[in-house]
């Protein structure tokens, strides 16, 4: 199961790689740099966020690692980052907010490849 667990984890995040910079040149190219960058910028984000949710996942799931003390508000903790994160650029950069949306949602598109990698390409 282990695994299994480690063959998806690391699809998904070369999908998530693949879907953000694919994203970013055709954003880049269709509105301009500045939202291709912006798209880019969302696509990081949500590559991190995955990062720690998979780490709280191996936590919680037994993987031999303790949990961080406080994990809770550290994953409370780590949203509020990301807000201030996504605030800073929009304000500071003038980057439309649907730019860094649409980049958060590449971690999204990426675990729904891989779900769909599974039902047609799964060995039973």
């Amino acid at each position: 199961m282990t695994d299994s667990y480690d063959l998806a984890l690391g699809r998904i995040l070369r999908i998530s790689i693949a879907v953000g910079i694919a994203g970013a040149l055709i954003t880049g190219i269709t509105f301009g740099p500045k939202i291709g960058a912006g798209f880019l910028v969302g696509a990081a984000l949500s590559l991190v966020n995955l990062h720690w949710l998979s780490t709280l996942v191996s936590a919680i799931g037994g993987s031999g690692k303790p949990p961080l003390r406080g994990s809770a508000a550290i994953a409370v903790l780590r949203y509020g980052i990301i807000g201030a994160v996504i605030y800073a650029i929009v304000k500071i950069l003038k980057i439309t907010p649907a730019a860094l949306l649409a980049g958060l949602l590449v971690s999204v598109a990426a675990v729904t490849i891989e779900a769909l990698y599974e039902l047609i390409y799964a060995r039973t």
